[in-house]
């Protein structure tokens, strides 16, 4: 079971793929793995993180590039209020420092981070399990999905 609320903070909400805005490269390897798990499951388990006012993505960047190759429309988004305090940033990388300032930046501009560079945690805010199958995603079928990859 899942839930579909209007566009608005903490919240889920199915976004068009073309809306979003990434702030992170992916990973190719990562990537072939994730799309392997998700076509495997035939759902997607977790929404993706998004800023609900600027639809830069804060975490999801592999589930949104999986779910564009195979050929999905639409993704469930957990939509945050990124200027709260329920939301914090940090890095998965020794030595470097990140900002929100910093990943808005980069998901505005174009001028993507490595990937894993910014890590984000709610603060108070569970991250809602969403279960949606892929059909309802727009993924016409798996073997179609499958395809896509070669």
């Amino acid at each position: 079971m899942y839930i579909v609320s209007e566009k608005r903070p903490w919240g889920v909400a199915l976004l068009p793929l073309e809306a979003l805005r990434p702030h992170e490269n992916i990973n190719e390897e990562h990537l072939r793995s994730l799309m392997s798990e998700i076509v495997k499951d035939g759902v997607l388990r977790k929404p993706i993180l998004v800023d609900f006012k600027t639809l830069v993505i804060l975490d999801g960047h592999h589930r949104v590039e999986a779910l564009r190759r195979l050929g999905a429309r639409v993704i469930p988004a957990f939509l945050v209020d990124y200027s709260s305090d329920r939301i914090v940033v940090s890095t998965w990388r020794k030595g470097w420092h990140v900002t929100k300032k910093d990943v808005l930046r980069a998901g505005l501009t174009g001028a993507k981070m490595p990937f894993k560079t910014s890590r984000h945690i709610l603060v108070g805010v569970d991250l809602p399990i969403v279960n949606i199958p892929l059909e309802k995603l727009g993924v016409r079928t798996l073997e179609a999905g499958r395809s896509r990859r070669s």
